[in-house]
């Protein structure tokens, strides 16, 4: 008896149980059964059988006492030595070294407080490859205190392997609530967070012009941005020796006094924004030329009022339509909530509110919205009134759409759409603080206490994001992420709104790849890779045995994504093993 397999054009092939034999010269043979509907390893088992194969259960042969997710651990893990981390916190081996590369791979992993840390890297591999498995959370602090006081020379690593004389460099600052009140960093001052009645604690980071982080500060919640930037100046000429480099930064953070004091660093050039007043300004002068409202909508300008600059004038008509819808809806809703007190105020003839009380709704409203500058409010005898400043309102939209980037630089080193290019990477250095806030890194909620181990907590995760920057770059394939926006950047129309390629609208349509994957985001990504387990095995017969351990196998998704971020494959189920096989 054997299994024949008959073709079935477009449909499954019919799977057929038949005997044959010899009838003089002729081969006779007759269906027994029709298997079709079996499973793929019952039909395997039965054709084993019938070859004389022994079948043996593999329970009978050995059994797996353990199976743990470690492929997402390999692929973290594997990029991270690829990349050199473990050189860059430390040349030789030691134990903080395993600790705070464990720490920073699980940030990736399975982000979480460090005794939960100790915790969650037992459930995949993780403890096992970086023997951190007797580690408890005490050894994590000492590590946190050990890489805080390496800080400065892993950032001067960074820095001379990703900044060049005469590059840019990106610098923006951001802030994260805080719970609790024992921190002395943690104080009440801008919070982006938006949850009131928290403190703040604030971090600036410095990155290369792609966007790769080169160095941290942290400072108390009430620090002003601008006050950050001399020490950041002192860290480039001083500690990374860069003495041409232009500085990039938002005009919140490079503001006029900041400038003044580049300015005396020759060498140190710098890329920023002017503020609205100074925009307006400009304009009243007729600083602005009727030509920045026509493609190219990019006109160079010169002031006296700052001199041996160069201003790049910028024209963006759905910017433009987006403040004017925005001020609209502004407008109307400040009217709606004063004409709330408006009724109040004619309701209490009894009580009637008085003036002070009145001023304090109305200056509630108006702060709430922002939009002081656009009403006019009375108080008489008659009760309350307010009306819409006009002249105000079509001064403020002559405006919309209008910005104007400052530069230090030459023609001669730096055109203007390139000027516009650069001030615009600085959106990079916003997705790094997403990246950090968000699903991915979740830097927050800080959960130490003492100013130096926020500090190093916070320094930790930005090189987990510099890890996920580098398998973000790599595995861009697989990912919803624009795979020709890095080179697209500096190409690109410098004015007009940014949009996707086509390959990555496809992408986001279709949801695979050209050769059938799924796309994934970055946290499914990594699920998926964990779905590859390292099985430990002992014999059945003899369980004096030492275990062994078994990988499964890789699936297509996973050799793609190993393939792209260079990686190897063991091949014979130990991944300390030096036999591994590279999936192209």
């Amino acid at each position: 008896m054997y299994i024949e397999t008959v073709p079935n054009r477009n449909s499954r092939p019919t799977l057929l149980l038949r005997q044959g034999w010899r009838q003089g010269t002729k081969v006779r043979k007759r269906t027994l059964a029709n298997l079709t509907h079996w499973p793929d390893h019952k039909i395997d088992a039965l054709r084993r059988l019938l070859q004389d194969e022994p079948l043996v259960s593999p329970h009978s042969v050995f059994t797996v006492e353990q199976s743990l997710p470690h492929g997402a651990v390999e692929a973290v893990l594997g990029t991270m030595r690829r990349l050199g981390l473990d050189t860059l916190i430390a040349a030789k081996p030691c134990q903080e070294r395993n600790l705070i590369m464990a720490m920073v791979a699980e940030q990736l992993l399975h982000p979480s407080s460090k005794l939960g840390t100790t915790r969650l890297w037992h459930t995949t591999t993780l403890a096992h490859e970086l023997d951190v498995s007797d580690a408890d959370a005490d050894d994590l602090y000492d590590a946190l205190d050990w890489l805080l006081a390496r800080q400065a020379r892993i950032e001067n690593k960074l820095a001379k392997r990703h900044l060049a004389p005469g590059a840019h460099v990106l610098y923006d600052v951001t802030s994260s609530y805080y719970e609790g009140a024992t921190c002395p960093l943690a104080c009440f001052g801008y919070n982006r967070d938006q949850k009131r009645g928290k403190t703040s604690i604030v971090y600036g980071v410095m990155t290369a012009p792609d966007g790769r982080p080169i160095a941290l500060e942290v400072y108390p919640g009430n620090t002003g941005d601008a006050t950050t930037v001399p020490q950041q100046i002192h860290k480039l000429r001083t500690r990374f020796g860069l003495q041409q480099v232009v500085l990039v930064g938002d005009r919140g953070t490079l503001t006029q006094t900041q400038i003044d004091t580049l300015k005396q660093h020759p060498g140190l050039g710098w890329i920023s924004a002017l503020r609205f007043e100074a925009i307006r300004k400009l304009a009243d002068q007729h600083d602005l030329p009727a030509s920045l409202f026509e493609p190219p909508y990019l006109a160079e300008i010169t002031s006296v009022a700052f001199p041996g600059e160069r201003l790049m004038a910028c024209f963006n008509a759905l910017l433009a339509t987006d403040r004017q819808r925005k001020r609209a809806e502004l407008l109307e809703a400040t009217e709606h909530d004063l004409d709330k007190i408006a009724k109040e105020v004619a309701r209490r003839t009894k009580t009637p509110l008085s003036p002070a009380d009145i001023g304090k709704k109305v200056g509630k409203v108006l702060y709430h919205y922002k939009m002081a500058k656009h009403f006019k409010v009375t108080l008489d005898a008659d009760g309350f009134h307010y009306e819409r400043r006009v002249e105000s309102i079509q001064r403020e939209s002559e405006l919309d759409g209008i910005y104007v980037i400052r530069t230090s630089e030459p023609k001669e080193r730096l055109s203007a759409a390139d000027t516009v290019r650069g001030y615009k990477h600085l959106a990079l250095v916003e997705q790094l603080f997403r990246t950090l806030k968000g699903m991915d890194i979740r830097v927050r909620p800080i959960r130490h206490r003492i100013a130096k181990r926020v500090r190093a907590h916070i320094f930790l995760c930005l090189l987990a994001y510099y890890v996920e920057w580098h398998m973000r770059r790599d595995m861009a394939p697989l990912l919803f992420d624009d795979e020709e926006l890095p080179d697209s950047r500096s190409t690109r129309d410098a004015v007009a709104p940014a949009r996707p390629s086509s390959s990555a609208q496809k992408k986001k349509t279709t949801r695979l790849t050209p050769d059938g994957l799924p796309i994934h985001s970055f946290n499914t990504l990594l699920a998926a890779l964990g779905t590859r387990c390292q099985n430990r095995c002992r014999l059945t017969a003899d369980p004096s045995v030492p275990p062994f351990y078994l990988l499964t196998e890789p699936t297509a998704l996973q050799q793609r994504a190993f393939a792209l971020l260079g990686l190897l494959f063991p091949v014979n189920g130990n991944s300390n093993s030096m036999e591994m096989q590279l999936y192209q």
